[in-house]
């Protein structure tokens, strides 16, 4: 059984060593990829933390377009996958210029500013400044929502909401 299992193993040994695949050395490639991925993502609520979902299936060409998709809710399957909606806005008017973003709103804010539904706002918001003005870094966009009576809130940042 030994001489048989050591046939086996030097037959293999050849064929591995044979099959014309060389050595190399470490290759560069440059730096790793780091930092959000490219394209639109909505971000939900979870039992986790806020979650983005890309938008894979549609054009986006405004911010208040990004909103409403938003408002929606999640797609089934993330729905199944725990994920929920905690924006609930009344009318609504988005501007965008640069690294600022603002929220004009026609109703009083029913949100305290530093929850996962005003996360879901802003992380969405600014991820989408960011895709619609390349110039703009995700990370550098600060979201202000402006309500019809009573102080703004914000500005705020995505990585105020994220954990980690």
């Amino acid at each position: 059984m030994r001489g048989r299992a050591g046939v086996l193993v030097s037959v293999l040994g050849v064929a591995l060593v044979g099959c014309g695949v060389q050595p190399t050395g470490v290759i560069g490639a440059g730096e790793p990829a780091t930092g959000p991925t490219r394209g639109i993502r909505l971000y939900f609520a979870s039992d986790s933390g806020l979650r983005g979902v890309p938008v894979l299936d549609r054009e986006i060409e405004s911010l208040d377009s990004v909103v409403k998709l938003l408002a929606a809710g999640p797609p089934p399957a993330e729905q199944r996958g725990g994920l929920t909606n905690l924006v609930h806005l009344g009318g609504y008017m988005v501007t965008g210029q640069g690294a600022r973003v603002t929220v004009h709103l026609e109703d009083p804010y029913a949100a305290t500013g530093r929850d996962q539904g005003t996360g879901q706002l802003v992380c969405t918001l600014a991820r989408a400044q960011s895709v619609l003005d390349p110039r703009v870094e995700t990370d550098d966009v600060e979201v202000t929502l402006h309500q019809p009576e009573g102080p703004s809130l914000g500005p705020y940042r995505c990585a105020e909401f994220l954990d980690g």
